[in-house]
């Protein structure tokens, strides 16, 4: 009985970061349930780049190009507000962000919010790397449409996917597949 209620609770976990399965706190039809989203899901996407483009607007009204970090390792994570996992990883990224001089953490927020909200938000749950808002009916075209929140890419100094991960991350997780794939392990 015990293992059946775990298994239970975890599949509930893991369902509770789609997007089409929380309701906007103001009370709107949320992204996934709406006509327009069905037809952007039957709209055939092309499949995810190996090196894929991203040119984003940030909500500090700075800009963010993934190939001006080239040389770096970029941690591309799909998140939003209302995703407790996402909360959980955010001061992990933002420290790897900050304690890491290879590493450039970009933080896509993957649902529909005003520029002024999320401002609000991030005063509550600080971060030190940048942040935009993406549309989501229009997601970059290069990145696989997240199937879950968080959904995270390990983008390569030459450009490259080197993972995906959906689901929460760590920063421990991610130093790991740097150091496997070949950039600089973390001395313990």
């Amino acid at each position: 009985m015990n293992r059946l209620a775990s298994c239970i609770a975890l599949v509930l976990l893991l369902a509770a970061c789609k997007p089409d399965s929380q309701a906007p706190a103001d009370g709107t039809t949320p992204p996934a349930a709406t006509p327009a989203r069905a037809q952007a899901d039957a709209a055939p996407r092309p499949e995810a780049k190996t090196h894929p483009a991203l040119k984003v607007e940030t909500i500090d009204g700075g800009s963010f190009d993934l190939a001006a970090h080239r040389g770096q390792w970029v941690v591309v994570n799909f998140w939003a507000t209302w995703c407790a996992p996402c909360l959980k990883e955010m001061p992990e990224l933002s420290a790897l962000d900050a304690m890491r001089e290879h590493v450039q953490v970009i933080g896509l927020a993957y649902e529909e919010i005003e520029a002024d909200d999320m401002r609000a938000f991030l005063q509550k749950h600080p971060v030190v790397y940048p942040i935009a808002i993406i549309d989501t009916f229009d997601p970059p075209a290069d990145f696989d449409t997240p199937p879950g929140l968080p959904m995270t890419y390990l983008i390569g100094p030459e450009g490259q996917v080197v993972e995906k991960i959906l689901g929460p991350v760590t920063a421990e997780r991610l130093e790991t597949l740097i150091a496997g794939a070949g950039g600089p392990a973390v001395e313990a």
